[in-house]
């Protein structure tokens, strides 16, 4: 291992940032550890102001030649990107695992082959992109999306590749240049993937891929008068002084934030169904966004529901990420271990009653949490805790269902359990959400629009709307007449 290489299960990962298509060590460092036995991984370059400016900088001198490549070659090189990361599947794999913590098998499986698909999605959305021309009293109207200018994105760490591919992805294919800045608790793979876009043949400046600690650089990338759209994954708090920093220069911004979202069970679902739904929460050990962590049950069914969900869990096995066995992994961090268990051990002293879980087990583990008797006013119920956490609250009707559902200020997702398709159709009607799923979770498609309402986000990014941000998007009027001959 080199001064500024680390070795991850035989996987060597440059620690330095990359900006302007070369490697670049900061002065300081910061320390990298593994959340399944919290061992150190290495030291980490710790970017300030100065590294943001060079990134910018890169990306802002890259950009007029970027923007000018054809739709054909931006795509080329795109699909050469998603042929680097399916190349490297395997390590990529076992890099994020061991950086961030989510299960190995989910990785191999799904994650990773996501990653690679991200980038051909928006390679082949790019080429069909287009508005049909329309007429106003005889003139022509075209409508162009041209590329906005240097990006920021600023992804999180609980789906660390897939979540900044979703991101890269769109903005290179729109013409934009990119400054990615990776979260501090998991930065690895973000690495990686500047040595896959260099292989496949980006230019240089074109993706930055800078490190280090949201006040250090990232206030200076976001506030930075070049930088022309900025995206970003995270907590409501964040995305307040991101928006606060972007306001002096007008930077548009699309914003994924937080979550608590609820699965509405009614009598009529199938129960089994509805029972594995609701463990499903606790994947990437309840580390999700979008997770249903509310759970809603029709007061008739209740307490079968609750026997069904409990016998379910208690098969989970929580162990090692790297086991193919294992369900449940370990949390991201100490950090976030305290601040879960907080959440937890207050609403029990507020009277909540814990089903199953309810404590820390070992290491950066926490058990599988069910909580009852919660008040919907009451913080474990109205916060999101992203770990481990589930609450079970009772309804009468569906009137009571929605009131329920729409009862905290987030609007990220929402499920909803049962055997009546009008049912259905009334009670999403309602639901305040950017997304529904309906007797299913998770089916995402890229050509969706994705984002949240209220305080889960701004915006919406997928197909066209991706380009739609990445963009500006011009319209171009032409007259019938006044054109000069020149034959």
């Amino acid at each position: 291992m080199t001064e500024h290489t680390l070795t991850v299960a035989g996987v060597a990962v440059d620690t330095r940032h990359w900006i302007g298509g070369e490697r670049v060590a900061s002065t300081d460092t910061f320390t990298d550890l593994s959340p399944i036995d919290g061992s150190v991984l290495g030291a980490i370059s710790r970017g300030t102001a100065m590294e943001a400016a060079a990134a910018v900088a890169a990306a802002k001198a890259a950009f007029p030649a970027w923007a000018g490549t054809s739709r054909a070659e931006r795509a080329r090189i795109l699909h050469a990107i998603a042929d680097g990361v399916e190349k490297r599947i395997e390590e990529l794999s076992i890099v994020e695992t061991t950086d961030n913590g989510a299960l190995l098998r989910s990785h191999r499986r799904g994650v990773m082959p996501r990653v690679a698909h991200n980038f051909r999605f928006f390679a082949d959305w790019l080429l069909k992109l287009e508005h049909e021309d329309f007429e106003t009293r005889g003139h022509s109207n075209h409508v162009s999306w041209d590329p906005a200018g240097p990006s920021v994105l600023i992804t999180p760490w609980n789906a660390p590749l897939m979540l900044a591919t979703w991101k890269v992805a769109p903005a290179l294919a729109a013409g934009n240049t990119v400054v990615l800045k990776p979260a501090e608790w998991s930065p690895l793979t973000a690495s990686l993937l500047a040595d896959i876009a260099a292989e496949a043949g980006l230019p240089a400046g074109v993706l930055n891929v800078v490190q280090g600690y949201g006040s250090e650089i990232g206030d200076a990338l976001t506030s930075h008068p070049d930088v022309r759209r900025i995206s970003f994954t995270g907590s409501v708090p964040t995305a307040k002084r991101i928006a606060a920093s972007a306001a002096a220069n007008l930077t548009p911004l699309s914003l994924e934030l937080g979550g608590k979202s609820p699965l509405l069970v009614f009598a009529d679902a199938d129960l089994d169904l509805a029972v594995d739904l609701a463990v499903e929460q606790y994947d990437n050990a309840g580390q999700v966004c979008l997770a249903a962590t509310r759970i809603l049950v029709e007061e008739s069914i209740a307490d079968e529901f609750t026997r069904r969900f409990a016998d379910r869990a208690a098969q989970l096995k929580q162990g090692d990420p790297r086991d193919e066995a294992t369900d449940i992994g370990p949390n991201i961090h100490l950090r976030q271990l305290e601040k879960i268990d907080g959440f937890v051990q207050r609403a029990l002293v507020a009277g909540a009653r814990a089903v199953i879980g309810g404590h820390h087990k070992n290491g950066q583990y926490y058990a599988p949490t069910l909580l009852t008797d919660v008040a919907q006013d009451s913080e474990i119920v109205q916060e999101e805790v992203f770990g481990p956490v589930l609450t079970l609250q009772t309804f009468r009707d569906e009137d009571e269902a929605i009131r329920l559902a729409n009862g905290t200020r987030f609007g990220l997702a929402a499920t909803v359990a049962t055997g009546d398709p009008e049912r259905a159709e009334r009670v999403t009607a309602q639901l305040v959400a950017g997304t529904v799923w309906v007797n299913c979770f998770f089916v995402r498609d890229l050509q969706a629009p994705f984002g949240g309402s209220r305080h889960s986000g701004v915006g919406r990014e997928g197909g066209t709307w991706s380009f739609d941000f990445y963009c500006d998007l011009k319209n171009t009027v032409t007259a019938p007449k006044g054109w000069k001959d020149h034959g």
